[in-house]
């Protein structure tokens, strides 16, 4: 049986405006993920993984183009509306984590439902943390926790509202190389058990090729999409 497609992108593109004129950091780029999936997206530098993934997410608005997620256009809707399509469907996890640091890691991740006023957020909270091995470090707050406990905290916090689409970009890029394995083997874990469509930004070739697919950027563009 075939998969449904859980993100669509079509003539995707991001301009910016620079002293030296208007540099273009996506380049028409088209693509199609089905739910379920693993994709990576790779490239130089520069080639505009970051870019692409924030629009592909709804960060971001491209210049020109369309981005459907589950068959709703997240570019004909505003800042609030993209927020509203995004919230219980899309996780994110930063290179950077992106913890608020006045908040406990319980309320890093509560943080998603109470925006939303979903029920037992404490609860749902506590049940993330345990899942990737952190529930005694709930109560501390993100300057006493390691690096990789930061983006545990950051991986409970995207998948708290039980997302079916989780961004991860260079989730491995601030870690060690010991820590980024087992957040790399937690994500993979998480595809397959619950079957959480996974698209992941990395230079790491290596963790490209545990993804079904390889999307490959050159310069903004598609160059080629190829099976892990």
């Amino acid at each position: 049986m075939a998969r449904a497609c859980v993100l669509r992108a079509t003539a995707l593109r991001k301009e910016v405006s620079s002293p030296q004129g208007t540099l273009t950091i996506v380049d028409d780029v088209n693509l199609a993920i089905d739910a379920g999936e693993s994709v990576a997206i790779v490239g130089p530098s520069g080639s505009g993984k970051s870019t692409l993934i924030g629009l592909l997410a709804g960060l971001d608005v491209p210049t020109t183009g369309q981005v459907w997620l589950d068959g709703a256009e997240l570019t004909a809707l505003d800042e609030d509306g993209r927020a509203s399509a995004r919230a219980g469907r899309i996780g994110f996890l930063f290179q950077s984590f992106e913890l608020i640091s006045a908040l406990t890691a319980l309320e890093n991740v509560m943080l998603p439902l109470e925006l939303t006023g979903a029920p037992q957020a404490a609860d749902r909270a506590h049940e993330e943390l345990e899942r990737v091995g952190l529930s005694e470090r709930a109560r501390h707050y993100p300057r006493q926790l390691s690096g990789g406990e930061q983006q545990r905290v950051g991986l409970a916090r995207a998948l708290v509202t039980a997302p079916a689409l989780l961004f991860a970009d260079e989730p491995t890029g601030n870690l060690d190389t010991r820590t980024g394995a087992q957040i790399i083997d937690l994500l993979f874990e998480l595809n397959a058990a619950r079957g959480v469509t996974l698209v992941l930004v990395t230079h790491d070739e290596r963790i490209a090729e545990r993804c079904a697919r390889i999307l490959r950027l050159d310069a903004g563009r598609l160059m080629s999409s190829d099976g892990g």
